[in-house]
């Protein structure tokens, strides 16, 4: 095997998220893509990106804002005025719905604009809104009948392309087998591989070493520390 470690090359699909970051595209996420790339082309006014923490949905909102001009809220901070912030797109997407809603009848209001003016809607939840309580009889109606678009975690696929694109972003080059240790042991989600990636530059970094197999065990080994210690 060569001293020198090897770039790795993506072999995944992948698009540039408008100067933002690429967006990975695999098996546990294509569906998904390929319904908000028809967009404004929806069979309904309202779409809804459902998966866990770490799935992307974020990022893959971020695509879709970039083209749609939609504006972006909180669900947690809807009010009175969200359905007249829809963008020049005629689109808005609103993020966490499961994590609260401000104001349902808000929300009720804007699916109500939506389905009247043919305008579009684009929430995201980490379950689908027949999973978690919604007080408004209405408002609980209308998201049961929102088509779901579902993303799961990474795959491995997505996990290893996912790593080899953080450790070039910080201009690290890996070779395959210390991408492979990484993607077999640690969590499936964007959080865990950035996690991961930052934890092996910092300690390439502050021990002046190249990024090998054993150098990412010590990397993982004192990312498992300051967990237990937390």
């Amino acid at each position: 095997m060569s001293d020198n470690p090897v770039q790795l090359a993506l072999e995944l699909p992948h698009r540039p998220a408008h100067g933002a970051e690429d967006f990975l595209v695999s098996d546990c996420n294509r569906a998904a893509v390929a319904a908000v790339d028809r967009w404004p082309d929806w069979p309904h006014p309202a779409m809804a990106l459902v998966g866990p923490p770490g799935s992307g949905k974020s990022h893959l909102v971020d695509v879709w804002r970039s083209r749609s001009g939609a504006p972006v809220l909180a669900a947690a901070g809807l009010d009175d005025g969200a359905a007249s912030r829809f963008g020049q797109g005629r689109a808005l997407a609103v993020e966490d719905i499961d994590r609260g809603i401000a104001d349902e009848r808000a929300l009720f209001h804007m699916l109500n604009v939506a389905a009247e003016q043919r305008l579009s809607v684009l929430l995201t939840s980490r379950r689908a809104p027949g999973e978690f309580a919604i007080a408004l009889p209405d408002l609980r109606s209308r998201l049961r009948a929102v088509p779901l678009l579902s993303i799961s975690g990474p795959d491995e696929a997505l996990l290893r392309a996912l790593l080899v694109k953080l450790f070039a972003d910080r201009q690290l080059a890996v070779e395959p087998h210390v991408v492979s240790y990484l993607a077999l042991r640690i969590e499936r989600s964007t959080e865990a591989a950035a996690r991961a990636v930052a934890e092996v530059d910092r300690l390439a970094l502050a021990s002046r070493r190249k990024v090998t197999r054993a150098l990412a065990a010590e990397a993982l080994a004192r990312l498992a520390a300051d967990g237990a210690g937390s």
